[in-house]
């Protein structure tokens, strides 16, 4: 899934499954920012044990979890904890790209880039790393998309209704001890490649035609999973939309991405992470930069526009 509209009604009207991947020319972008400094917070105290780390194949596909031999291991042994404060922690008004159409247009003189961690593999992210830049790993961790290739590894008991993008269906996030194992591979393939954190989309099911009768509380549970297995990593974690329960989030989580909050009006309610310390990496879609960049840049947002199909182009703020 490429975008999910961040309004609170859980609309669905800005999906457009047909829209093409072609990157047009991005205009001149903003002058870099200074990369955010580490978190002074370390992993969650009581961390769930996640699978053995996948072997990337040729390709960085994640293998399928590797069975336990030790006991009270759910799907394999824990990785080697960073030390407190070691992981990224972007800071409130870096600016960004946001590109998963497409080859990476590393052209863009921003510091942190966020591409799809499947279709990129370590040489991107190392030429990345070489020009100075932080880079996130796009994973969709809250439906099954048939063109993955690790689709087979998703049971069908875990797919729920179509998402309204073409090929996805929610997952069943109540069954964490199914999911959990599934979503480390997913982890470990973006630790191994060498990015910096996780943007972890599609995680707001509760509020949606998901098929399955979810609550608030199903959502924190598995949100607040995939924030400890980023943590284990080494790794930071972004809070994709999920308005609703940003309050019970927000320590949990290193940074905010969020779609068409202006649209919605609906930016306050992510200024907390602002407040917090934390980025909030934002766009709109159907806005222009005039509507939405004057009170964007009041709340410290990295905002910028952007087309749906998430190619190269971009108008910053």
């Amino acid at each position: 899934m490429l975008a999910t509209s961040c309004s609170s009604s859980g609309s669905e009207d800005d999906k457009d499954p047909s829209a093409e991947d072609t990157p047009s020319n991005p205009p001149a972008a903003t002058a870099p920012g200074t990369p955010g400094t580490p978190s002074a917070t370390g992993a969650p105290s009581t961390p769930a044990t996640p699978s053995a780390p996948s072997t990337p194949t040729a390709t960085g596909t994640p293998s399928a979890p590797a069975p336990s031999s030790a006991p009270g291991t759910p799907g394999g042994s824990t990785p080697a904890q960073q030390p407190a404060g070691a992981r990224w922690q972007p800071t409130p008004g870096l600016a960004w790209q946001w590109q998963l159409g497409g080859g990476v247009d590393q052209s863009v003189d921003v510091p942190v880039y966020d591409i799809d961690g499947f279709e990129n593999d370590a040489s991107v992210v190392a030429s990345l790393h070489a020009k100075g830049r932080k880079v996130i790993c796009y994973i969709n961790a809250g439906s099954w998309e048939n063109f993955r290739p690790d689709s087979a590894t998703f049971a069908k008991a875990l797919q729920g209704s179509d998402t309204g993008w073409k090929g996805e269906k929610w997952f069943d996030i109540r069954k964490i001890n199914e999911l959990r194992p599934l979503m480390a591979a997913r982890f470990d393939m973006c630790r191994s490649k060498g990015f910096d954190a996780i943007e972890p989309d599609t995680i707001e099911a509760y509020n949606q035609n998901s098929g399955f009768p979810l609550t608030g509380d199903d959502q924190i549970r598995y949100n607040r999973m995939l924030a400890e297995l980023a943590h284990e990593r080494g790794l930071a974690i972004g809070l994709k939309n999920d308005l609703d329960q940003i309050p019970a989030l927000i320590n949990d989580f290193d940074f905010a991405v969020n779609e068409e909050c202006s649209q919605f009006d609906e930016c306050d309610r992510v200024a907390p992470f602002v407040r917090a310390g934390k980025a909030v990496f934002h766009v709109e879609y159907k806005v222009d930069t005039d509507q939405f960049c004057a009170k964007a840049k009041s709340l410290g947002f990295s905002s910028m526009q952007k087309k749906l199909e998430l190619n190269a182009w971009r108008k910053p703020c």
